[in-house]
């Protein structure tokens, strides 16, 4: 059961503000402004909305983690009181923590290489990839396993599965699961620059995130984190805690085809999508939602949509998140998958923006304004994610009757 959601984002510091800018089809993309952007061929990005060392001041320990955790940690708290849980879970030793990311502590990384002689003690512990995970473990006294899967763009994803996986195999009744990056830097827009893989629409930033769009020409860099609070029914129903959905299933495959390149039949992603729907013990027809993955790559769109078509049909709605909030890499399922739920719970699908054209081979029922979902019945939906590597998780949410 997914019992609470966490979120800080491009749209907003919390799950309310972010969702509301999600059906409003507010873009978070925005001009870089410091000087070091000043001579990059990319100088546009998505940073969150609210910066996490104010959020975390009165906490006395935000200044000692890399930006990437304490984005976590500020998602991570909102999630855990929305679960009912700020007082403490029963028991302690029976919560687990599953946060991924793309690439750790890159700020404090960079710093450190900057100025060698004048590293914070600190530093070591805030560039692992695993410091997100474990400081929410920290943060909430967790004292179950701790995992922090480092599967590119994937690992939000592949965090909530695993999640899953834990209460599945009864090693956990609560586990706080998701992703969190901060990406924007010279490093990350100069790498992902070299390969072509983002938009170079300086002049128009809002509108240069375009998934689906026949003159899409990359994705846009964001930085955040989404959570989820995964829970046994069992455990949810005692404590009488508000359910938001279910987790159903999940898929996961891997295209070996190219570091970089979607296997462009879509075959991988696919077969991970099939996989979601039969270890929810779904059928193709029960879906009614895909939260797609949709970067706005001109190769990686095509493929997805190839994928969708040919694993659940044309008849489910279809919307691009990144339209809005850019790429988050390591973060970005989790905080889809945050939207995934929010879709089914409120039976509304927020838009995909600027996308003014489908470009060829894009056949899908996408929307481009809020769409309502059927009023009765059980619902379920798809979160794709598909990651460098050629990593494919594909998670299957459900929401139950209305009366």
């Amino acid at each position: 059961m997914i019992t609470g959601l966490g979120a800080t984002t491009p749209l907003g510091g919390d799950v309310a503000s972010t969702w509301a800018a999600l059906l409003a089809g507010r873009s978070g993309v925005k001009h870089l402004t410091a000087g070091w952007a000043a001579g990059l061929p990319v100088r546009i990005a998505a940073p969150a909305a609210v910066d996490p060392a104010e959020s975390l001041r009165t906490t006395g320990f935000g200044h000692r983690l890399d930006r990437s955790a304490q984005l976590a940690v500020v998602a991570a708290r909102e999630a855990w009181a929305d679960a009912g849980l700020a007082a403490g879970p029963p028991d302690p030793e029976g919560v687990g923590v599953v946060i991924g990311t793309a690439i750790g502590g890159l700020h404090t990384l960079l710093a450190a290489n900057r100025e060698p002689h004048r590293i914070p003690a600190l530093t070591a512990a805030m560039v692992m990839p695993n410091a997100p995970a474990a400081n929410v473990a920290l943060h909430l006294g967790a004292l179950g396993a701790v995992h922090a899967p480092v599967t590119a763009c994937a690992a939000g994803n592949e965090a909530i599965a695993l999640a899953a996986d834990q209460i599945r195999l009864g090693r956990a009744d609560v586990v706080v699961a998701g992703g969190a990056e901060s990406p924007i830097t010279p490093l990350s827009l100069t790498g992902f620059s070299q390969i072509t893989a983002l938009s170079r629409r300086n002049h128009d930033p809002e509108r240069a995130s375009r998934p689906w769009d026949a003159a899409r020409d990359g994705f846009v860099l964001g930085e955040g984190a989404g959570i989820l609070v995964l829970e046994a029914y069992e455990h949810a129903r005692a404590r009488g805690a508000r359910i938001y959905g279910e987790f159903a299933g999940a898929g996961i495959s891997a295209d070996a085809h190219h570091i970089v390149r979607p296997d462009p039949s879509g075959t991988g992603a696919g077969r991970a999508m099939a996989k979601a729907l039969h270890d929810g013990d779904l059928a193709a027809g029960d879906i009614v939602h895909v939260n797609a993955h949709a970067t706005a790559t001109p190769a990686g769109d095509l493929a997805e949509a190839r994928a969708i078509r040919r694993t659940v049909g044309d008849h489910p709605v279809v919307t691009a998140p990144k339209s809005m909030l850019g790429h988050l890499l390591g973060a970005t399922a989790a905080i889809e998958a945050v939207a995934t739920v929010l879709t089914l719970h409120h039976r509304l699908v927020p838009p995909t923006i600027n996308l003014d054209r489908p470009g060829d081979g894009i056949d899908l029922d996408i929307a481009t304004k809020p769409r309502e979902l059927p009023a009765r019945g059980e619902l379920a939906a798809l979160n794709n994610a598909f990651a460098f590597g050629g990593h494919n998780v594909v998670l299957a949410f459900t929401a139950g009757s209305t009366p």
